[in-house]
């Protein structure tokens, strides 16, 4: 494997935490404002985290795509 592709992986796993935790944040914050807890609050910080998560790589990829770092 060379160092290119090791490189890659790390970006790619790199990307992956910050729009996990972007995510998570996201639900968090949904949580705490909506006062809910419990199973309900866990299903609607999942969902809202997951949802953010993944606009948040599709945002990223467009960005890079339009910037033509990525084909």
């Amino acid at each position: 494997m060379s160092a290119r592709s090791l490189l890659l992986i790390l970006l790619n796993l790199l990307a992956i935490v910050a729009c996990g935790v972007l995510g998570a944040g996201a639900g968090y914050g949904v949580v705490s404002v909506l006062d809910l807890g419990g199973v309900i609050g866990a299903l609607v910080a999942t969902f809202v985290g997951m949802v953010v998560a993944t606009a948040a790589w599709a945002a990223g990829y467009a960005a890079l795509r339009a910037a033509g770092w990525v084909r």
